[in-house]
C-alpha cells in the first residue's frame, strides 16, 4: 500500500503489538485496519458499538486505539473518557481519534477527555504516520488528575504543530525550575484530589496515590527531608482498600502545608 522508513516502523512496533479500532462505519475501520497492517500490526480488533467496545478493551488490552468521533451506539468522547477513568491496563494507551468533523469544539472536546492525537478524515497515509510518530517518539507526561486524566494537554496534536514554542512552560527550564514546577502541579492535583473527593472517590484516590509516589521521587531527587517524610506517610495513608475524605485530609495537609509559602528548603545533609 505504501512505502515506510523500517526504522520508523521499529519505533511504532510497540504500540501496533494490538490495535483496538472503534468505529461504526465499516469502510473507513477497514482503511484504518490495512494501514495498521501495512505497518505491521498484526493483533487488530474492529469494534462499532461503544459499551462493547470497553467490555473488549478490558480483555484484548490494546496498545493502541483509534476512535470514531460519534456514531450509532458510539460516543467517542465518552468512551475514551470512560477509559481513561478505569481499573484497566490499557487506561493510559495512546488514543487517536478521527473524524471528518474537525472543528475547534470537537478537538477541544478530544483534549480534555485524554485524546493523545487528532486524526481529521480523509486523511493519508502520511498524516497517520505524523501520528504515529508522535505517540510513539514524543511522549507526553501523564496527569493523573480528578478534573483530568491523560497525557499532558499542552503538546496536543504535537504532529501538525512546527511553529514557534509560545506558553512560558514551552521554556528551557533549569533542573530546579522543572522541579519546582512538577512539584506545584502535583500539590494542586492533591488539593484538588480531596475538595472533589465526594463527587468521585474512586479517580480521587488514584490522582492522590499517583502524586504521593511523585512526590516521594522528587523530595528524593531534590533532598527534601520533610517532603519526603510527608509524602511516604501520605503514601502509606492511601495504601487503606476503604479510604474517605477525612482518611486522606490529614497526611494531605501534611504535605500541602509545607507549600504554603515556599517549597520545601529541608535537605539531607
Amino acid at each position: 500500500m505504501f512505502a515506510a522508513d523500517p526504522k520508523l516502523i521499529q519505533h511504532f512496533a510497540p504500540h501496533l503489538r494490538s490495535v483496538l479500532i472503534v468505529d461504526p462505519q465499516p469502510a473507513s475501520a477497514k482503511v484504518l485496519a490495512d494501514l495498521a497492517r501495512a505497518l505491521g500490526g498484526k493483533n487488530l480488533m474492529i469494534e462499532p458499538d461503544e459499551k462493547t467496545a470497553l467490555s473488549l478493551a478490558r480483555d484484548f488490552d490494546p496498545t493502541l486505539i483509534f476512535v470514531e468521533f460519534s456514531g450509532p451506539r458510539l460516543d467517542g468522547l465518552a468512551f475514551t473518557r470512560k477509559l481513561r477513568r478505569s481499573d484497566m491496563a490499557c487506561r493510559r494507551a495512546p488514543v487517536i481519534m478521527v473524524t471528518a468533523e474537525a472543528t475547534v469544539q470537537s478537538i477541544k472536546g478530544a483534549r480534555d477527555v485524554g485524546v493523545h492525537e487528532f486524526l481529521r478524515k480523509p486523511f493519508t497515509a502520511g498524516d497517520l504516520l505524523k501520528r504515529l510518530e508522535a505517540v510513539s517518539m514524543k511522549p507526553r507526561d501523564w496527569i493523573e488528575a480528578v478534573g483530568y486524566v491523560g497525557p499532558d494537554r499542552r503538546r496536543f496534536n504535537s504532529a501538525e504543530y512546527a511553529g514557534p514554542r509560545k506558553r512560558n512552560a514551552d521554556k528551557p527550564k533549569t533542573p530546579g525550575e522543572a522541579q519546582a514546577q512538577a512539584m506545584d502541579q502535583a500539590v494542586r492535583i492533591l488539593r484538588a484530589a480531596v475538595n472533589q473527593f465526594d463527587q468521585d472517590p474512586g479517580q480521587a484516590i488514584r490522582a492522590l496515590r499517583q502524586q504521593a509516589v511523585t512526590l516521594k521521587q522528587l523530595a528524593v531527587e531534590g533532598s527534601h527531608v520533610q517532603l519526603a517524610v510527608a509524602a511516604a506517610q501520605l503514601d502509606l495513608a492511601l495504601a487503606s482498600d476503604r479510604l474517605t475524605r477525612a482518611d486522606v485530609e490529614g497526611p494531605v495537609g501534611a504535605v500541602t502545608g509545607l507549600f504554603a509559602a515556599n517549597a520545601p528548603q529541608a535537605r539531607v545533609a
